[in-house]
């Protein structure tokens, strides 16, 4: 294990030697800390990304300066953004996994790279691992991968489509702090306003009422499938740090039954096991999972708990303008 901590230091050598030397440096760029970030998921344990930050921050002997260098006056650290996307290609490579909301670890793949002893991990060294590749496809047919390409590859109009979608994750785990810091009656608030901006229920006051019913039978509230009410949607929320097992979701299903409901909706600032999430597939009444991720990316989908900063707009050359009679 030694040995593999001492590898691969040019790159960290040189910005450190260049530095001493009173040479002003920029930033590390993100293919620059790909390395050093996964050596410091070596010890297999989960870690979080500012936790990782400011290691790296440390071994790169970043003033402070640097580290408070913020992103066109918004509360993002450039070096922060940096360390994200250098943690998304690793996740896109496989050679890191989430393993909750905001925590992540090294993966069998990441310790298999690791003992092959590169001198260097960057864009050119992921593009040889069939995971990588995979994402790749993935970003081009589907979005479904947030991944920033290397600006040779990569147009202005779709650096500004990935720079939203990081900004977007950023906010999400801002959001899931901030609603997981709120009283219990706020968090009833909360999942009112949402469900509320999404078309369910009627006026705020009704479901306000609906949903201060709680401890009825494991159920905490009723909203109505729409204004007029032809159907209504059960409601369990939980503002939990941890993960909703099978055996709560079991508790919500019988309530559901005594019911006599046919649509339930579990809301829960944290997440759920996979057993639980399995549990609800091959039920006789629909169950629906939000978890702190995804009521996050509600919130800022409906602007909930958001004010607008600044907004751009894309242009493009009018044809039918210049069509000349």
């Amino acid at each position: 294990m030694l040995g593999t901590l001492r590898f691969a230091q040019s790159t960290k050598n040189e910005f450190l030697n260049k530095m001493k030397m009173g040479i002003k440096m920029a930033l590390p760029g993100f293919q620059d800390l790909m390395l050093p970030l996964l050596k410091l998921c070596l010890d297999g344990k989960e870690h979080n990304g500012k936790e990782l930050t400011e290691k790296l921050a440390d071994q790169f002997q970043l003033s402070n300066e640097d580290r408070e260098l913020r992103i066109n006056n918004t509360r993002q650290t450039k070096f922060t953004n940096t360390v994200s996307w250098a943690q998304s290609h690793l996740k896109a490579a496989k050679l890191l996994k989430s393993t909750g909301v905001r925590s992540f670890c090294i993966t069998d793949s990441g310790f298999a790279i690791i003992k092959q002893a590169p001198d260097k991990i960057d864009i050119n060294f992921l593009r040889t691992l069939p995971d990588y590749l995979d994402a790749l496809k993935g970003l081009k047919d589907n979005q479904k991968v947030e991944l920033r390409q290397d600006s040779i590859s990569t147009t202005p109009q779709e650096l500004m489509v990935n720079g939203y979608q990081q900004i977007k994750e950023n906010l999400t785990d801002e959001l899931i702090q901030q609603v997981k810091n709120s009283s219990p009656s706020f968090f009833e608030s909360i999942v009112i306003d949402l469900l509320l901006k999404m078309g369910y229920g009627g006026t705020f006051e009704d479901a306000g009422e609906a949903l201060g019913r709680s401890g009825d039978e494991g159920i905490d509230g009723i909203v109505k499938g729409d204004r007029l009410g032809f159907d209504a949607i059960y409601i369990q929320a939980k503002r939990w740090d941890n993960p909703v097992g099978r055996p709560e979701i079991q508790k919500f299903v019988g309530a559901l039954h005594g019911k006599h409901a046919k649509k339930g909706l579990f809301i829960t600032t944290s997440r759920f096991t996979a057993d639980s999430i399995d549990y609800v597939k091959n039920l006789d009444v629909k169950v629906i999972l939000i978890d702190g991720k995804m009521l996050a990316d509600l919130m800022v989908d409906y602007g909930l708990g958001l004010t607008v900063e600044k907004t751009y707009n894309i242009f493009r050359i009018d044809t039918d303008y210049f069509q000349e009679s």
